[in-house]
């Protein structure tokens, strides 16, 4: 699961960061990055909470599936290439099972051909297996705040290039 920052276009955080490689100026350059991802944290910080807000039965423990699921939020920030941009991602690979994240989110997982949506897992210390509703934490947190974590990402870069300028 990625959600992209749009930006005016994906172009311009490459034009932005091939001149300040141009100029060699590392302390802008840092200060560029930093700005970036002081201007997409609080998405992160909102799709953890949303992730500890999922009901359950016991309490918030960073070993177990919430704490997981919250562990595995991941900002990127790639400032060259064709994919330079700012990502809020959900690394399965942070998990036990990489899919879970999909899975509890509601999305269908391939499993050869078919999709499967059901996320099912045993009862602790049962013989007993059940099915679980999903339970979406990550799209409609990052649609809700996109719009404000867009602008703000826009505002960095407008700032970047009046410095340069």
């Amino acid at each position: 699961m990625v959600a992209d920052i749009r930006l005016h276009t994906s172009g311009e955080l490459r034009r932005i960061a091939t001149e300040l490689r141009r100029m060699d100026d590392k302390e802008l350059k840092k200060r560029f990055r930093k700005e970036l991802r002081k201007a997409a944290r609080p998405m992160v910080l909102a799709v953890r909470q949303a992730i500890r807000q999922i009901p359950s039965t016991r309490p918030y423990s960073a070993s177990g599936l919430r704490g997981q699921l919250s562990k595995a939020v991941k900002l990127e920030l790639r400032t060259a290439g064709r994919q330079a941009g700012v990502r809020i991602r959900m690394d399965g690979r942070k998990m036990d099972r990489g899919t879970l994240p999909r899975l509890v989110e509601g999305e269908g997982v391939e499993r050869g051909r078919r999709v499967d949506t059901r996320w099912r897992h045993p009862v602790f210390g049962k013989d007993v297996w059940v099915q679980q509703p999903p339970k979406p934490y990550f799209y409609k947190t990052v649609q809700r705040l996109g719009p404000l974590s867009r602008a703000s990402v826009n505002k960095v870069l407008n700032q970047i290039t009046r410095d340069i300028t």
